[in-house]
């Protein structure tokens, strides 16, 4: 038996209870955790925003060693520092051939899967496929990616989600240039990886806005050149702060319609505005044929950063290691496993950046 985090059905509060893991099939690893970051998605699959299956052992961005493998595996040795990686794609559908694997069939949809039985004997569901949120795993092999042992833990554990998305929204899908001017709209742990990213790029002015005015002084230690507060006048003091025209690219990480109008309407013409946020199905944004044409701005989304794990993430960890990159100001909290209800408190009021479970050695 292992502990974990819970959440029995939608709307209930995250529970620490034992779980029974399956043993280590052939093609499958267990992995002690040692860090797992609180993302806004565990929040999401608790409230309604995203659907699991119940009860649903919440958790899906981790770093760990492994400490078991399958006998057909030969990607990874015990004793590997790794990164649990949530959209392992399968190498082989229609997407994966075309070098888009954060599009692969095989994880699109796929908010959880059964595994493991609870003390009392009813059948569990992992988040994400991976249910990070406890003491170990056992997933396949494909899930974990294997990183430099001089990456700290609780980075490495931001690496699974927050940084490739934030990070790579910049990078990968509006590839921002020197120069260019950025605005990121919410300054959570995807945000502020989003600034971060930004800032290695050259990019100038860096504008970051979100609701809480304590944001500011950890956004412009990150990166940010100015912050402002998310309000209707947003549009206006942005184009103050660009020439008049509207940022070149903006970057919402929130995705509720206020935002994503806000980030739209603050893009100069010809412009691009990149949805990173995780909205709701049952809210909508409006946009009439006029501005659609008018302002000729290009609006997308970018999925996990249109990052390739197995690619990008021991890419980054180099970066991390030369001091090319640092994510260390986004921890501001470290809890254990009994601290994630707190954690999404937190998180509902804007109070800091990411906290992390951790389950190391202090």
């Amino acid at each position: 038996m292992v502990n974990a985090v819970v959440v029995p059905e939608i709307g209930s509060a995250p529970e620490v209870l034992e779980l029974e893991l399956p043993p280590v099939s052939d093609l499958e690893v267990r992995v002690k955790i040692v860090a797992a970051g609180v993302c806004h998605s565990d929040l999401s699959m608790t409230n309604g925003t995203i659907t699991p299956q119940f009860p649903v052992v919440l958790g899906h961005e981790a770093a760990g060693i492994v400490t078991e493998v399958g006998a057909g595996v030969d990607t990874v040795e015990i004793g590997a520092h790794v990164v649990l990686n949530w959209a392992a794609a399968c190498r082989e559908c229609w997407f994966c051939q075309t070098d888009q694997p954060w599009l692969c069939t095989a994880v699109e949809g796929v908010t959880s899967v059964p595994r493991g039985i609870l003390a009392d004997g009813t059948a569990a569901h992992a988040c994400m496929g991976v249910g990070a949120f406890a003491d170990e795993v056992v997933l396949p092999a494909r899930s974990v990616v294997p990183i430099h042992d001089e990456i700290p833990f609780d980075i490495a554990a931001l690496m699974g989600c927050a940084v490739l998305t934030g990070l790579g929204a910049v990078r990968n899908t509006a590839s921002v240039g020197k120069g260019e001017s950025v605005l990121v709209v919410g300054l959570g742990g995807i945000g502020l990886s989003a600034v971060i990213g930004a800032k290695a790029a050259g990019a100038d002015p860096i504008i970051a806005v979100d609701v809480s005015p304590e944001k500011e002084a950890l956004a412009r230690e990150v990166g940010a050149t100015h912050f402002l507060l998310s309000e209707p006048k947003l549009a206006k003091q942005v184009r103050a702060l660009t020439d008049g025209r509207g940022a070149d690219h903006a970057f919402d990480c929130v995705g509720a319609p206020q935002t994503i109008r806000g980030a739209w309407g603050a893009v100069r013409r010809g412009g691009r505005c990149t949805i990173v946020g995780v909205g709701r199905r049952d809210q909508e944004v409006a946009f009439n044929p006029l501005e659609l044409f008018h302002f000729s701005r290009t609006l997308t989304s970018s999925i996990y950063g249109e990052s390739d794990p197995d690619r990008d993430m021991p890419a980054i960890a180099d970066e991390v290691r030369t001091g090319a990159l640092d994510f260390t100001k986004l921890i501001t909290d470290r809890i254990g496993l009994d601290g994630v209800a707190e954690a999404f408190t937190r998180m509902e009021a804007g109070h800091g950046g990411r906290s992390v479970i951790w389950l190391g050695e202090d």
